[in-house]
C-alpha cells in the first residue's frame, strides 16, 4: 500500500507551492527534490495566488511569519481550496503566540487543509482553540507514549473527524488520522530532533504525497511519515565518528534521493488502529 503512494510521487513529480520557514526553505526544497516532487517558494501576496493555481497542492508553514506572508498564506489557501487542490498546514508554534495561533485557525478555517501536521501540543492548541474534541483531549500528554497512545489516537480520531482532515501528530511516536483510522508509526531516530526543519521538510513531502494521491490522503500521509522516519534511520546509520548534525542532514536528504518504494515498503514500521 505503501509502496504505491510513493511510487506516484516519482512518476508524477507533483509541483508542491510552499509558503514556509525562511529558517528551513532551502531543506524543503531539496527533500521535494529528493522525493520526485518539484518546488516552488512565492510568499508575495501579489504572486502566491498565481503560482498556486499553477501548482498541484499547497504547503503552508507558519513557522515564521510576517505582516507580508500571513496574507499571501491566507489568500493561496483560498485559491488552493476554490481550486480543489490539497493543502498541508503546519503550525509551528501555535499556542506560543497568539499571532501564530490565530493565524493557523484562520487557515484552518479559510483553507480547510488536506492535513494537519504538528506536534501534540500544537495540534492540542488548534483543537482548543475550535473548540473542537473537549474531554477527547484533556488527558493527551504533551508527548505520545506507548502507555497514552490509546489516548492520543482517540484525540486525533476525533479532531480530524471535526475538520475533515488527516491529522499528523509527529513524535518519538507518529499518529497519522482520519475520522476512522490511525496508523502508528515508529520509525525515525533520536537524532532528528538535533536537526533544525525536519519537521519542516516532512510538511513539504507530505505535500507532495498527497498531491499525488489525492484519492488516499491518510495512506499517503502515512506513507510520507513513514518515509521521513526511516530515511533518519538510514542516515544516522552511515554517520562516522566525524560527523553531526550537519552531515546527519544532508544524509537525510540523500538517503530520500535513493529511496525506492520497495524499501519504503520493507522498512516502513508501523501498525493500524
Amino acid at each position: 500500500m505503501l509502496y504505491e503512494r510513493f511510487e506516484r510521487v516519482r512518476r508524477l513529480h507533483p509541483l508542491i507551492h510552499n509558503i514556509t520557514n525562511y529558517v528551513t526553505v532551502n531543506d524543503c526544497a531539496n527533500i521535494l527534490l529528493a522525493c520526485g516532487g518539484s518546488p516552488i517558494m512565492a510568499d508575495d501576496p501579489e504572486d502566491a495566488v498565481e503560482i498556486t493555481a499553477i501548482c498541484g497542492g499547497l504547503n503552508l508553514n507558519i513557522g515564521t511569519l510576517n505582516q507580508r506572508t500571513i496574507p499571501a498564506m491566507l489568500a493561496a489557501g483560498r485559491r488552493a481550496r476554490e481550486l480543489g487542490h490539497p493543502v498541508v498546514l503546519d503550525p509551528v508554534g501555535a499556542g506560543a503566540s497568539r499571532l501564530r495561533t490565530d493565524t493557523a485557525l484562520r487557515l484552518m478555517e479559510e483553507a480547510r487543509p488536506t492535513v494537519i501536521r504538528g506536534n501534540v501540543s500544537e495540534i492540542r492548541t488548534l483543537a482548543s482553540g475550535s473548540g473542537t474534541t473537549r474531554g477527547v483531549d484533556a488527558d493527551v500528554a504533551d508527548q505520545v507514549t506507548e502507555e497514552g497512545l490509546d489516548g492520543a489516537v482517540a484525540f486525533a480520531k476525533a479532531f480530524a473527524r471535526r475538520t475533515g482532515a488527516v491529522v499528523a501528530i509527529t513524535g518519538a511516536i507518529d499518529i497519522v488520522a482520519d475520522g476512522e483510522r490511525a496508523f502508528c508509526v515508529r520509525n525515525g531516530h533520536p537524532m532528528m530532533s538535533a536537526i533544525t526543519g525536519t519537521g519542516c521538510q516532512l510538511s513539504a513531502l507530505t505535500a507532495a504525497f498527497v498531491t499525488a494521491n489525492p484519492d488516499a490522503p491518510l495512506e499517503a500521509a502515512a506513507a510520507a511519515v513513514c518515509a521521513m522516519g526511516l530515511c533518519g534511520e538510514i542516515a544516522h546509520r552511515r554517520l562516522t565518528d566525524l560527523d553531526g548534525n550537519a552531515s546527519y542532514r544532508n544524509y537525510i536528504i540523500d538517503a530520500m534521493y535513493r529511496l525506492t518504494p520497495a524499501a519504503l515498503e520493507e522498512g516502513a514500521n508501523y501498525e493500524v488502529r
